[in-house]
């Protein structure tokens, strides 16, 4: 049985029609997390989150989480592609990924991240969240 060690949130956005920026081929934060895992080995890490795009049929969008502040593709832990549909307008995109090897730290940071073509559009809502556990 798993236990409990901490859980954070960072939401960006909780409406439609928000932050409204427009989405460029150099990845952009969403959310950054912090969760608590001193001394806890082997930690399990899941983390959750909820974007929402708009654009025209057939923009395309890449959704990244790494591990730390800032991006470094070294860091990478997850990376989604995401594709705008039938025809085009809001679309809400979940993801859950899970890092099962964090090194030791006090706290282990992660940060979400987007991408993709200009003509799509960060409508929001946008959240990303955390749970750290151990066996």
């Amino acid at each position: 049985m798993g236990v409990f060690l901490d859980m954070r949130t960072s939401m960006n956005s909780g409406t439609v029609g928000q932050p409204g920026l427009s989405l460029g081929p150099s990845p952009d934060a969403f959310g950054s997390i912090g969760l608590q895992t001193l001394g806890v080995p082997n930690p399990i890490i899941t983390l959750n989150g909820t974007v929402g795009v708009t654009g025209e049929l057939g923009d395309t969008f890449v959704v990244e989480i790494v591990r730390g502040h800032f991006y470094d593709p070294f860091f990478v832990i997850y990376r989604a592609e995401g594709t705008i549909g039938q025809n085009g307008g809001a679309e809400f995109h979940t993801f859950t990924a899970q890092d099962l090897s964090p090194p030791p730290a006090l706290e282990s940071v992660y940060t979400s991240f987007i991408s993709g073509v200009s003509t799509a559009v960060r409508t929001g809502p946008e959240m990303f969240y955390g749970i750290a556990a151990t066996t």
